[in-house]
């Protein structure tokens, strides 16, 4: 994920230009940031950035992972009801 690191304004970003936000996770399906990262970004130190940037190949899986598709979602639904 690293490896498309682009630089905004001056700022580096890990953006590659698939901004979609995961509807549980919360993490952007692109970059693997969460919104309140993105949100935050250009406003954040360098160090905080880097940290930030050093811990997305982890998240990586979060998003991989498969979620069972429409019969999870019926189950999901199913138990969330009384």
């Amino acid at each position: 994920m690293t490896n498309h690191i682009r630089k905004r304004g001056g700022v580096q970003s890990p953006c590659i230009n698939i901004c979609v936000i995961h509807p549980e996770t919360r993490l952007c399906t692109g970059c693997n940031r969460s919104i309140d990262e993105i949100t935050r970004w250009s406003r954040m130190a360098p160090a905080t950035r880097s940290r930030i940037m050093a811990e997305l190949p982890d998240r990586a899986p979060i998003l991989k992972k498969r979620r069972g598709g429409r019969a999870a979602r019926v189950s999901r639904g199913a138990s969330a009801t009384p």
